[in-house]
């Protein structure tokens, strides 16, 4: 790193040495490890091009072909990092010729990367068959694991974590996409969608019509200068939307889980008196209130007085 690079104090810039030359010894061990025959997942940043890691590096210098969505995009990063392997496309839509090629480069002993135009391959990118077809073949399939436009804009919402489900890009007309939401309705976890900057404003009007009031949250420009996570509820959002966001790129949209139903008391009972056959007086406490999503408080009360003959 140039000397001008470092922090000007003292301990702060023996500690960026000390780090930039351990990142850099890693490097170089990976570099030094031959690279087995296989197809390599590689996971490659969504924005911020620091975010590239180490073994992500070393696996794309060392294998002697890559495959990408596409080429010009990829190229960028590879000439960044000054990576300089044989780059091809690769396109579900016509990739019989890639994929029969592919296997037969890993079969005669080449190793073979996977790239998607940014975060982890085959996550709503092209892949998934060629995957399967390696692994059929019995050839090696390894993930080099890194960015994730879907988790990192999870983790950033303020929304559930603990339960989530990953649904992708909704069906561009609105017809179908009300009648994919609404199987998605009750689904006790938060749900992960992309959508595309035309269709964002009809994708969050839509949400909020068919899985009502709930937390949501949009990401867009994710680990860049422009970073941003709007949160709030889907009529709110998509008012934003219209009036407020400027609509390039890729969108992450999140529905936080649909809020509890209002419970009975004798719904609680019931549930108790089942889990208190199997599990211990606090564990079936905890399990029904989880399952209910009802306060725990009430239902331990509720428990007591089971215990005490008093329900």
């Amino acid at each position: 790193m140039p000397r001008d690079k470092f922090p000007a104090s003292g301990p702060a810039r023996s500690q960026s040495r000390r780090v930039a030359a351990r990142a850099a010894g890693a490097l170089e061990d990976e570099l030094d490890k031959p690279l087995a025959p296989g197809l390599y997942l590689v996971s490659t940043p969504i924005g911020n091009l620091a975010d590239v890691s180490l073994r992500a590096l070393a696996t794309l210098s060392r294998a002697r072909l890559i495959y990408c969505e596409d080429t010009r995009h990829s190229r960028k990063l590879f000439s960044h990092f000054g990576i300089s392997g044989e780059v091809h496309a690769y396109h579900d839509h016509s990739a019989a010729r890639d994929r029969a090629r592919i296997l037969a480069s890993i079969g005669a002993g080449q190793p073979v990367a996977l790239v998607s135009d940014a975060g982890t391959p085959l996550i709503s990118d092209p892949g998934l068959k060629l995957a399967r077809e390696v692994l059929e073949a019995g050839l090696p399939v390894v993930a080099i694991p890194g960015a994730s436009a879907a988790l990192t804009a999870l983790t950033s919402s303020g929304l559930p974590t603990d339960r989530f489900f990953f649904e992708g890009f909704l069906p561009p007309k609105r017809e179908a996409r009300r009648k994919r939401l609404e199987v998605l309705s009750d689904i006790p976890a938060t749900i992960v969608f992309f959508e595309a900057p035309s269709r964002l404003t009809a994708m969050l009007e839509d949400a909020g019509e068919v899985l009502g009031p709930r937390e949501a949250a949009i990401a867009k420009e994710l680990t860049k200068l422009h970073e941003s996570v709007l949160r709030g509820g889907f009529e709110e959002l998509a008012s934003r939307a219209r009036d407020e966001m400027t609509l390039r790129g890729e969108f992450v949209v999140l529905a936080g889980p649909p809020p509890p139903a209002d419970v009975s008391d004798a719904d609680i009972r019931a549930r108790l008196e089942a889990a208190l056959r199997d599990a211990s007086f606090r564990d079936a406490v905890q399990d029904v209130a989880d399952m209910l999503k009802a306060p725990r408080r009430r239902v331990y009360k509720i428990a007591l007085a089971l215990k005490d003959g008093s329900a």
